[in-house]
């Protein structure tokens, strides 16, 4: 009798434990044997990170074009122009110096734009 109860406390706090996740969002999902079972959507922050790695590959694809277009010179000229603003230009500088990634890829865009 004691372990039926015992039991019970616990498929009791299971599915309370359950219900109140569920009650943050849940989702359907169709099992292999056609049963639909609902499962409670997770929380937290979601990083986008798709986004996140194309716009770094932006970053890096428009410095190489930039240095490929205006020769090493001129670019280092200007960035340095830049580090001697703002802060927020001095942020741009930070970002935008010259990095291998983007001195292979001015390489590889220069024979193209010529």
């Amino acid at each position: 009798m004691v372990d039926n109860r015992i039991d019970f406390d616990h498929r009791v706090r299971r599915l309370t434990k359950k219900h109140e996740a569920m009650s943050r969002g849940y989702y359907g999902r169709v099992r292999k044997d056609g049963l639909i079972e609902m499962k409670p959507r997770r929380s937290g922050i979601k990083l986008p990170v798709r986004a996140l790695l194309l716009i770094v590959a932006s970053i890096f694809i428009f410095k190489g074009f930039l240095l490929a277009s205006l020769g090493s010179d001129t670019y280092g000229y200007r960035v340095e122009r830049l580090a001697g603003g703002t802060a927020v230009e001095q942020a741009g500088a930070w970002v935008m110096k010259p990095d291998p990634l983007s001195v292979f890829l001015a390489e590889q865009i220069g024979p193209v734009l010529r």
